[in-house]
């Protein structure tokens, strides 16, 4: 048999790919910014909301690691998606700043615990079963599941908010898919929780911590890589953030009509929706065959290159924005989520090339960790831009600033 056909039939992977459909079944997604901007917040308060969650993540990002490394990767998250269920039951009776700022808290807790350790653990299951030179292929296509269930997700959210009395009921069901998830982690084996430090001595703990982390940072190649995911993803997940008003914005100025019986706020969310949906189809299609481009052109040329290519089209995307273009605006937007979403199996690869076993989820962490710092930064400054100047401006600044940062991340590699 095939080895990909053998890797796609494994039981564990299969698990690792619904693990990732569960996730992204957050059905509040496409509509998160209305949803906040009628609790009656600008698009700057809503950044600060944002930069709160980031900075949580941030904060809490190398001690998650940690966490991990001594308690297991398996009881880590567990732990998480318990903070992704409160986070979501606040933002279900969020009334004044107070609560929506609390449930931005347990959602960045949730993202702190979460990220680095799946791809951690799929990496190490990979290792015992001797297939850890096709991770990009299974990355890419857990990956590709994790996409499928956001375009389904966005697909289902139309219906939620159409028969749902209030839109803020789309967080009550977003809990049931994580609860899916919760009972999906516990039946991982227990060779996948993996304890690199058994000891419960404080002191131990920081000192080997410390340790791990002086020596990625003293690593030039890892630190580049880490540097370019994290500000590429770090400024993609602040921009998409502002795709609802944005859409929403150029759907009601461009004079597309309501559908049926449905008033215009209605058709509006039905807009929103199918465009996240395709988004996202579209999105995980290019994960899931990521790994022909990177086979063919090499891992480090395929990942610099898009870094070039996003400021390119963020200018462009500047240029559209402020002309009104309604279909070029959706179809920039369209390949931003698909190249985004296709680099993410493409770091994984170039960065698990260059750190040892042990080094794993502390390097993730520390990429998640700073992209959460770019997020925390990116997010209510953007939102003042794109309040008081433009979003055109803001989008042109962004795409020259990534034009030139990439000439200082290039990696001198031999792929």
């Amino acid at each position: 048999m095939d080895i990909y056909q053998t890797i796609k039939k494994d039981k564990q992977i299969v698990k690792f790919s619904f693990y990732g459909f569960f996730k992204n079944l957050k059905f509040f997604e496409p509509y998160l910014l209305i949803y906040l901007n009628s609790l009656g917040y600008d698009l700057f308060a809503i950044g600060i909301f944002f930069a709160i969650r980031a900075g949580v993540t941030y904060v809490f990002e190398v001690p998650s690691a940690m966490v991990a490394d001594y308690y297991g990767k398996k009881n880590e998250l567990l732990i998480c998606f318990g903070f992704y269920i409160i986070s979501f039951i606040l933002f279900l009776w969020a009334r004044d700043f107070f609560v929506v700022a609390l449930g931005m808290i347990f959602f960045g807790l949730g993202e702190a615990f979460r990220s680095g350790t799946h791809k951690a653990m799929i990496l190490s299951y990979l290792e015992q079963k001797g297939w850890f030179d096709h991770k990009g292929f299974v990355y890419g296509r857990t990956r590709s599941y994790s996409l499928l269930g956001s375009a389904l997700s966005a697909f289902l959210s139309i219906i939620f908010v159409l028969q749902l009395p209030a839109l803020k009921w789309v967080f009550a069901i977003s809990i049931v898919p994580y609860i899916l998830d919760f009972i999906l982690i516990a039946s991982y084996p227990n060779s996948l929780n993996e304890r690199f430090h058994q000891e419960k001595d404080l002191g131990s703990f920081w000192k080997n911590s410390i340790k791990q982390v002086r020596l990625i940072f003293s690593n030039n190649k890892i630190l580049r890589v880490v540097f370019s995911g994290s500000s590429y993803d770090g400024v993609f997940k602040t921009i998409k953030d502002y795709i609802q008003p944005i859409m929403s914005m150029i759907i009601l100025s461009a004079g597309v009509g309501t559908i049926a019986s449905l008033s215009q706020d209605q058709s509006l969310k039905v807009y929103l929706g199918l465009i996240y949906g395709v988004f996202y189809i579209v999105s995980s299609m290019a994960s899931k065959n990521i790994f022909k481009a990177t086979s063919r052109f090499g891992q480090v040329k395929v990942f610099e290159i898009m870094y070039d290519l996003m400021g390119i089209l963020l200018i462009l995307l500047s240029i559209t924005v402020g002309n009104d273009l309604l279909y070029i605006t959706m179809a920039i937007y369209f390949i931003l989520y698909f190249m985004t979403d296709a680099r993410r199996p493409t770091f994984l690869e170039v960065s698990s090339d260059h750190m040892d076993k042990e080094q794993r989820v502390t390097v993730l962490s520390i990429e998640s960790q700073l992209r959460a710092f770019f997020m925390m930064i990116f997010a209510p400054v953007f939102g003042f831009i794109a309040e008081t100047v433009s979003l055109s401006a803001l989008f042109l600044m962004i795409g020259i600033i990534m034009l030139i940062a990439n000439r200082f991340l290039h990696l001198k590699s031999e792929d």
